[in-house]
């Protein structure tokens, strides 16, 4: 039986996840901040959902949280970073960003470093994160929040090139969405949303795969290359 931990699934794609998962033969280990939405999603099925309050961007107690969680579920076998957050900000307001900085960034590495270093103790594992196609280009409209996500990209990066050197089977997996229809989702003329019961049917087969790289919708790919290649003096413009 797979022992998976989510982090981030009181809504949107995480919560999708813990409710996809428990329907096959797994342990699912599920935080967050409302402990109410939590033992919402437990109370379905108390012998195979397990919570654990926790706030990322409080790193000082995330690790305890989280180790508490897996001596519950009794290991860990896959786990999948989900929290995330972000805010529209054209004008720059500190207050805004701090938040994405510090969930996005500093709690998000925490937790990867923390997973990963389990990983290679017990000799095997699968790290997910669900970073974003936004982490593609800079947003000057969203700056801090592209930029977490590009860190996120090129953290994984450099953790899959550790797990490739790796003598265990230790996996890792960078989830990219564009538009998914949750709360994350802001902003006039989006484009391409897609809804999440079908963004976990394709993150969940990604990871099945163990797929290094996945874009969610797959059309997103598109999408990315384009930005990657346009000019920065078009872009700029955009």
């Amino acid at each position: 039986m797979k022992k998976i931990i989510i982090i981030g699934a009181t809504s949107g794609i995480g919560r999708g996840l813990a409710e996809a998962y428990v329907q096959e033969d797994c342990l699912i280990g599920i935080t967050g901040r409302r402990e109410n939405l939590l033992q919402e999603i437990c109370v379905r099925n108390k012998d195979k959902l397990f919570y654990q309050v926790c706030n990322i961007t409080e790193t000082h107690t995330t690790i305890q949280c989280l180790e508490t969680l897996v001596q519950k579920m009794g290991g860990m076998d896959i786990l999948i970073i989900c929290a995330g957050t972000g805010e529209l900000n054209p004008e720059l307001s500190y207050q805004l960003e701090e938040p994405t900085l510090l969930t996005n960034v500093i709690g998000f590495t925490n937790i990867a470093d923390w997973g990963f270093r389990y990983f290679e103790q017990q000799k095997s594992g699968h790290l997910i994160t669900i970073s974003s196609v936004g982490g593609t280009r800079g947003s000057g409209v969203a700056p801090a929040y592209n930029a977490s996500k590009a860190y996120q990209i090129n953290y994984m990066e450099g953790l899959r090139q550790k797990a490739t050197k790796s003598p265990y089977p230790i996996h890792t997996t960078d989830i990219r969405p564009g538009f998914v229809d949750t709360a994350m989702a802001k902003g006039e003329g989006l484009f391409w949303i897609t809804p999440v019961d079908k963004a976990v049917k394709q993150i969940k087969r990604a990871i099945h795969k163990k797929r290094k790289v996945a874009f969610i919708s797959k059309r997103w790919k598109y999408i990315a290359i384009l930005f990657r290649h346009l000019p920065a003096a078009i872009y700029c413009r955009m």
